[in-house]
């Protein structure tokens, strides 16, 4: 089955955007700004073309620009307004409507583009804060509501991915600084959403530290071969869907298991499905953070 959009409903326009259904009709009606086409049941329909025009009036309309001036500028002065109007802040969501747009084009040219003119200003790790968690932020939203579709989303994450990869070998090629204890990162079985522990291993190898990432679908039992070469392990894992909230208890006391034969090591554990365990009591030397931010501030 082929999903991915060649148009688009109003309410994929809202979700990209930000502005409401109700009023991209009344900038439609009154102003004229966007012709969308009508499906035989009379339902509007928008090509690429309207959303990246309503991407960039919405950055002119959130920096203060009225809608009816806008509307009476020539569809070339829109654009080159954009990029004129560009300061620290208004850059972020002209990235983020780039990066957008790259992924509903499937466009690696688009997103390098927009990615190579941040980094001559920006650190990795600024891109990464600034613009990258919350267009991953939304990306969630979006998968919802339908408005992308898998083949979207895994675009834009590998792109992301690379971009991690590169700057964490860089870092790689000298050798750690931190000695006395060593990071391992892996996701348990059935986890495959690795972003936010590619981040958390580049931001580890940029302390100093010597870690070995073991990425995806990790049984626990397989872990036992790290304990025989360190010991003194800080195992790392992200919890995006698995194991669920029922099976986390069962979980944490199996890697306790494991841990008793590295009494110096400790895991700690990160993500959604770490948001939902409140006050469970937790076994010595198993820690959870919040947030990424958290976790990299507590090491």
């Amino acid at each position: 089955m082929n999903n991915v959009k060649t148009s688009f409903s109003i309410r994929d326009m809202e979700n990209l955007s930000g502005i409401k259904a109700h009023t991209i009709r009344i900038w439609e009606k009154r102003y004229d700004l966007f012709s969308p086409e009508r499906t035989d049941t009379n339902i509007r329909t928008y090509n690429l073309i309207s959303l990246q025009k309503l991407l960039n009036v919405t950055l002119l309309y959130n920096n203060g620009f009225k809608i009816s001036k806008i509307a009476k500028l020539e569809e070339g002065k829109i654009p080159a307004l954009v990029k004129e109007i560009m300061s620290q802040k208004s850059e972020k969501s002209h990235a983020l409507n780039s990066f957008k747009l790259a992924m509903i084009n499937f466009d690696q040219s688009l997103f390098l583009k927009t990615y190579n003119g941040l980094i001559v200003d920006k650190s990795f790790t600024q891109i990464f804060n600034e613009v990258f968690i919350p267009l991953l932020d939304e990306l969630g939203m979006l998968w919802q509501t339908n408005t992308i579709s898998p083949a979207h989303e895994h675009f834009i994450s590998n792109l992301i991915k690379q971009k991690i990869y590169i700057h964490t070998e860089q870092l790689q090629l000298e050798e750690p600084t931190i000695q006395d204890e060593v990071f391992v990162l892996f996701l348990p079985d059935n986890e495959i959403h690795e972003l936010g522990l590619l981040y958390i291993n580049y931001q580890l190898a940029s302390k100093g530290y010597k870690t070995i990432y073991l990425g995806q679908t990790m049984p626990i039992e397989s872990l036992e071969d790290l304990i025989r070469f360190y010991n003194n392990i800080r195992f790392v894992s992200y919890f995006t869907v698995s194991p669920t909230k029922t099976d986390l208890v069962d979980y944490f006391i199996r890697f306790k298991e494991l841990l008793d034969k590295s009494p110096n090591s400790k895991l700690y554990a990160l993500g959604h499905q770490i948001q939902e365990i409140g006050e469970m009591q937790l076994p010595d030397h198993i820690e959870t953070f919040k947030s990424i931010e958290h976790f990299l501030k507590a090491i």
